[in-house]
This record gives structure tokens, C-alpha cells and sequence, in this order.
């Protein structure tokens, strides 16, 4: 039974529409892990090293670097704080081999909750994170949203076509 799919308002305001699409691409991303083994979760496709487990962490990594570490400013908690970026650069989706779903779509879910209690704390979508990139631009909220979107839908598209190399499941 797949998990539930919500879809955006045809007509929303402009806040409403960013949010809409990205939770409903969160849905998106978390169907295709749905009923998968631990093996299924790290299988390759092609030449290709991704895959939908390491797809699932990454975007929770995703979630907690913009909204925690971008726009409020803080640093990033475990199991992030400990890992060596420079050696590891790959090491979100790379960790994820041997999880199940259960533990990889908790952990998303823990930060998607995270991230919209952030987000509900922001009133204006023009409010600038409190960190930048590598030459000081700071980030505006609408900014991050349509950025985490674009995330999204790119990875979807890649967990699309992996879980169907993997049992043949299409769609949504």
C-alpha cells in the first residue's frame, strides 16, 4: 500500500505553493523506499553509485544543513558533527548501506519535522539566513525553498529510476 500523496493547490499564495511542492516531493522521495529490503535500499544501477537509501539520507542531510546550519545558524548535531567531510565528501550517501527503510525514513521524518517547525517560525519569506556561502551571500527563505525543491525533484527523478531497476515499480 503506498504511503499517501498529497497534492499542492492548484492556486496557491506564494508561501503556501513553495511548502506544498516540497512536502509533496518529500512524499514522493518516500514512496519509492516503501517495501524495500536493506539490500534493495543500497542496489546500484548501471555505472551509477546511487542509491534510494543513500538518496533518503543525503536529503536528510539536506533538510538539516539549510535549515539548521544555513538559516538559523547552528551547528549540525550527530550523526553529521563527527563525520570528516574532506576525507568522506560522499559519506551521507555512503553510510545508508545496511539501514533499513524503517531507520532511514525515521530519520528523514525527524528532520522534515524539524525543518517545518523552523520554517513556521519564520513570518517573512525575504528573511536572510543567518549563514552564507563561501563569499558571505546570505540566503533568503524563499530562496532555500526553491532550492530544497529543486533537491527534491532531481533526486526523486533519480529514485524513480532506480526503484524501477529494482522491482519494476513506476509512478508516484
Amino acid at each position: 500500500m503506498a504511503l499517501p500523496l498529497t497534492e499542492p493547490d492548484a492556486a496557491p499564495s506564494e508561501r503556501q505553493g513553495l511548502e506544498e511542492f516540497l512536502e509533496y516531493f518529500r512524499q514522493v522521495l518516500r514512496r519509492k523506499a516503501e517495501g524495500l529490503s536493506a539490500d534493495d535500499l543500497c542496489r546500484t544501477v548501471a555505472s551509477s553509485t546511487l542509491t534510494i537509501g543513500g538518496i533518503i539520507k543525503h536529503l536528510t542531510l539536506v533538510e538539516e544543513s539549510w535549515f539548521v546550519e544555513v538559516l538559523q545558524g547552528r551547528d549540525l548535531g550527530e550523526p553529521w558533527a563527527s563525520v570528516d567531510w574532506t576525507a568522506e565528501p560522499d559519506w551521507d550517501f555512503d553510510s545508508a548501506a545496511g539501514s533499513s527503510a524503517d531507520e532511514l525514513l525515521a530519520a528523514h521524518e525527524r528532520s522534515c519535522v524539524l525543518s517545518r517547525e523552523i520554517l513556521a517560525e519564520v513570518d517573512d519569506l525575504d528573511t536572510l539566513s543567518v549563514r552564507g556561502d563561501s563569499n558571505g551571500v546570505r540566503f533568503n527563505v524563499r530562496w532555500i525553498l526553491v532550492h530544497l525543491i529543486e533537491e527534491y525533484a532531481r533526486h526523486a527523478g533519480h529514485a524513480d529510476l532506480l526503484r524501477e531497476a529494482i522491482d519494476g515499480t513506476t509512478g508516484d
